[in-house]
């Protein structure tokens, strides 16, 4: 089985239904004998351009380990779905389950608003 980093851009008007989209693609992963290494949601972002006149998008990040007809189908369900904007697969030499730079950001992000929401 390959590694393979998924990118998804989610419609921001759809964010409520992440939670419920990424449990359905893991369960599409385990049922076909494949592993999720990390999960990172990245949450609402600004895109580097406009798609279908949307200026911001909510960015998910998976990484897994499957066949390919596993990841056949977990991309045929994303070409199908309407709340996703676009998607990357990338394949990987190996496992990452670390946080990757982004997600690091991401934290440096919440911990700095943190203090400033409490002060308020």
């Amino acid at each position: 089985m390959r590694h393979y980093e998924i990118v998804l851009l989610i419609h921001p008007d759809q964010s409520e239904q992440v939670p419920a989209m990424l449990e359905r693609y893991k369960a599409a992963v385990a049922a076909g004998g494949g592993k999720v290494h990390r999960v990172e949601d990245w949450g609402r972002r600004q895109m580097a351009y406009m798609i279908q006149k949307l200026a911001k998008a909510h960015y998910l990040c998976i990484n897994i380990e499957c066949n390919n007809d596993v990841l056949t189908e977990l991309e045929t369900g994303f070409r199908f779905n309407d709340a996703v904007l676009r998607h990357l697969t990338v394949v990987k030499s190996k496992a990452e389950a670390t946080p990757s730079v982004v997600m690091k950001m991401v934290d440096r992000e919440e911990a700095r608003k943190a203090p400033q929401e409490a002060a308020a």
